[in-house]
């Protein structure tokens, strides 16, 4: 038998990724009567085992028949790539099912064309997030600044008029210059396809979102690529895992990362066709950010942490300072599962000829020439960059130090300003408070009532644990590094943390496990900082998220809005009160003909006011951050 064998259960680490282009066209070629059984389709499939062997991969539909999967270059590229054994192949059941299945294979939107022409070209995958497009300029904090869709980040309120004069005809009849870039017909056609499909997802709402409305999306987002818009790909692709997380219980699925992506997806391409000049550059995005040369770097070791997406996506990234408090990353991000999450932590990183694994670079330091950088700080690992172990420094040393001496306040003015969005924090802990999503460790920082949460919810993964121990490690007063979570109130996903007894010891949230024993014997009363009252903006969010859900229909049952829009009202948020009757306004509507039958919903009205309201409240919520945050 081939040594390289194996043999599992199918889940979407199991299978090689295919590209949406490939998944699309399979789906499309089903008669309707099959597009109906697809879902339980691959609902079977996900019953059957898997044999791997080498690049070919095959699914045992029943004693007679299999599927294969041929993945050569790591992903399934074309539709021939794809067979199955059945009387009604090829436009059979089970190809669509087992590439509906499937991770999402999809290039890098930030990688480095560099990475790629040495085989290193793992997606650049924001750890915790799904790979997303180029961070956005800075947005306004403005809580009434984008309540429209039409009120994308980075435009002023003026824009439309400066456009429309820049390509006028001067009053003086001389010839006008060449008017602003717009978009091309094909990318305006292309985003009406984005705008379309992610509108019959929000129709349909995550249970009515299957394999048929999900190839739909795919089939958009390999237009928007073929067209040159590889940020409305990238979100159409995320709207996908994101689905696919949810429907499959995906431990790691949360609610508000969906709504995020979706939200994402439909404000580029609502506003791509009238987008020009500098604000359609940034809606385009770039498949690839360059690696540019940055001399010899001396790096010390700041912490690790996993990386698992919803599109399948694992491993391991490694933050790293340098003297002057600049942030580098090192990377392992390849197509897996929660195995590889962990594991990764203990491969060796990719930079120069080093022996340094992630978890050992994460205390020590590392020593590097001929680097190449990436615009968002990842470590190239070119055939002529070198690197050699080097001494690490502690936290409270030099020049780590630093890092904690910038006011909270900067840090966050500058994360909510499409800086990183890491926080170097002193905190004291005081105990756990209870919320919807698990509970959050409760603690002051300066004087602020911060809620420290999992970043990352995967049973495999110590998050959690780690949390629910150090909450009875009260009052100790620990450094942390934190992810902000723009929120009403300060908020940041723990990353890692001091030692709670060990003097000079850090501890990975998502790597490393907390024991009891690691706790102090007696822990050290003390009294939890006042919590303000809050904006009720939750009362527009729950809306927002209830149609991400349940589509359409949760928003559309009578009921009365009155008492929720005076609340809003008396809290200064007369915009949110209104978005809250237009949305349930947009999904009760229905018209009807002359006979008295009811027409079609306004889907295209409904997505407007749902975009409308996720915009503003994610304004609200970076408002309201910088607030509480006193930036």
């Amino acid at each position: 038998m081939n040594q390289d064998l194996e043999i599992e259960q199918l889940g979407s680490t199991a299978l090689p990724p295919v590209a949406p282009a490939v998944t699309a066209e399979l789906v499309a070629a089903l008669s309707p009567r099959l597009r109906k059984r697809l879902d339980a389709g691959v609902a079977k499939l996900a019953e059957r085992p898997v044999v791997r062997d080498g690049d070919t991969v095959r699914i045992a539909v029943d004693d007679s028949t299999d599927v294969e999967l041929h993945a050569p270059g790591g992903a399934v590229t074309s539709t021939e790539a794809i067979r199955c054994g059945c009387l009604l192949a090829p436009d059979c059941l089970h190809r669509a099912a087992a590439a509906s299945a499937a991770p999402i294979a999809e290039p890098d939107v930030e990688g480095g064309a560099e990475a790629e022409a040495e085989g290193n070209a793992e997606p650049d995958v924001e750890p915790g997030a799904e790979p997303s497009p180029e961070p956005g300029a800075e947005r306004p904090t403005d809580p009434n600044a984008n309540a429209e869709p039409a009120a994308e980040p980075g435009t002023a309120a003026d824009s439309g008029a400066a456009r429309t004069s820049s390509s006028e005809e001067p009053a003086d009849g001389t010839e006008a210059g060449p008017g602003p870039e717009r978009a091309t017909p094909e990318q305006c056609a292309a985003a009406r396809a984005v705008h379309a499909a992610a509108t019959a997802v929000l129709e349909a709402g995550t249970d009515g979102s299957g394999a048929v409305l999900q190839a739909e999306l795919l089939r958009a987002a390999h237009t928007a690529r073929l067209a040159g818009l590889p940020r409305a790909a990238a979100t159409a692709v995320s709207v996908v895992a994101a689905l696919r997380a949810a429907r499959s219980a995906d431990p790691a699925h949360r609610l508000a990362d969906l709504v995020t992506v979706l939200r994402d997806a439909l404000s580029a391409a609502h506003r791509i066709p009238h987008a020009v000049g500098p604000e359609l550059t940034e809606l385009r995005g770039t498949v690839r950010q360059p690696y540019r040369p940055d001399g010899s770097l001396r790096l010390y070791g700041l912490f690790s942490e996993p990386v698992l997406t919803a599109s399948g996506y694992a491993g391991a990234v490694t933050w790293t300072a340098d003297a002057a408090g600049r942030l580098y990353q090192v990377s392992d991000v390849a197509p897996g599962g929660a195995g590889r999450a962990v594991g990764a932590a203990d491969r060796a990183v990719r930079v120069g000829d080093t022996a340094l694994t992630h978890r050992e670079l994460s205390r020590a330091g590392l020593a590097v020439s001929g680097a190449t950088v990436s615009p968002t700080g990842r470590l190239g690992a070119g055939a002529g960059v070198r690197a050699v172990r080097a001494s690490g420094a502690d936290w409270r040393a030099e020049p780590l130090d630093r890092l904690w001496s910038v006011p909270v306040a900067d840090q966050v003015c500058s994360a909510l300003s499409g800086g990183h969005d890491l926080l170097f924090l002193e905190v004291t802990l005081t105990g756990t408070v209870r919320e919807a999503a698990g509970d959050s460790l409760l603690a002051d920082c300066g004087g602020v009532p911060l809620r420290l949460t999992a970043a990352h919810d995967h049973p495999a993964l110590p998050h959690r644990d780690n949390l629910r121990l150090l909450a009875a490690a009260r009052g100790s007063r620990l450094r942390v590094v934190a992810r902000l979570v723009p929120a009403p109130h300060p908020r940041a996903q723990l990353l890692a943390a001091e030692h709670p007894t060990v003097s000079g010891t850090r501890v990975d949230a998502g790597l490393d496990r907390l024991l009891r024993a690691d706790l102090p014997t007696s822990p050290t009363p003390v009294a939890a900082a006042p919590t303000p009252d809050e904006a009720p903006v939750h009362l527009l969010r729950r809306r927002v998220h209830q149609a991400a859900s349940g589509g359409r229909i949760v928003l559309s049952f009578p009921g009365n809005t009155a008492a929720d829009v005076r609340r809003l009202g008396r809290h200064g948020l007369a915009t949110a009160g209104d978005l809250v009757d237009e949305l349930h306004a947009a999904a009760a509507e229905r018209s009807r003909d002359v006979f008295g039958r009811l027409l079609p919903a306004d889907t295209g009205r409904f997505a407007r006011a749902w975009l409308a309201a996720a915009r503003y409240t994610d304004e609200v919520d970076r408002a309201l951050c910088a607030a509480a945050w006193g930036a």
